[in-house]
């Protein structure tokens, strides 16, 4: 089985990033022989949008589940209709990831485990800082994150303001998605 787990890192023994939508890498594994293969997130350094971009692409990539530390719900809302469950993974390494949910240790996330935007501002800089070793040291000396509360608080209610551009920003996502699926239907249909 071919599965996608978010990643800071290109192979099984790099860090699972705790975000979906603005992860630095998605590394696919073949469940049955571990075998993977690590591709930049396309959607990392989207303006808006991110999680949609993401989750259709790993769909495309052929992935049959997706670990991940946490999933806004418009990412989570194209993998649902898609058919691609969701699996929470609290930290550690790809290949530890992978381990669990072969050995069914990770809880299926039901619904949407952050906020929507919740990753904004991961992508842009992410390789600040990083140097010539591409963040395989991150975390070292630090505490492991914990997985996420299924049910997260909600956030404060948005000024009007605030939900009239979220709703144009999600309209104008929603016109690009409709229009490549269009797109794509006319090409199909015309046997391209």
């Amino acid at each position: 089985m071919k599965i996608v787990v978010s990643a800071n890192g290109a192979n099984l023994d790099a860090p699972a990033s705790p975000v979906f939508g603005r992860c630095p890498m998605y590394v696919f594994v073949d469940t049955g022989t571990m075998e993977s293969d690590a591709v930049e997130n396309p959607a990392i350094s989207a303006s808006g949008g991110a999680g949609i971009q993401a989750a259709q692409f790993v769909v495309e990539q052929g992935a049959r589940a997706v670990v991940t530390g946490n999933m806004g719900p418009n990412a989570f809302n194209v993998l649902q209709s898609a058919g691609v469950p969701i699996y929470l993974f609290g930290g550690g390494t790809v290949r530890q990831a992978v381990e669990a949910f072969q050995t069914g240790q990770l809880p299926k996330a039901g619904e949407a485990s952050a906020p929507a935007h919740a990753g904004m501002g991961m992508g842009r800089g992410m390789s600040a800082g990083r140097g010539m070793g591409g963040g395989a040291g991150m975390g070292a000396g630090r505490q492991a994150w914990s997985a996420p509360s299924p049910a997260p608080q909600p956030a404060a209610a948005p000024s009007r303001e605030e939900e009239i551009v979220a709703l144009q920003d999600m309209a104008g996502d929603l016109r690009k998605q409709l229009a490549d699926v269009v797109e794509r239907l006319d090409r199909l249909e015309k046997g391209n």
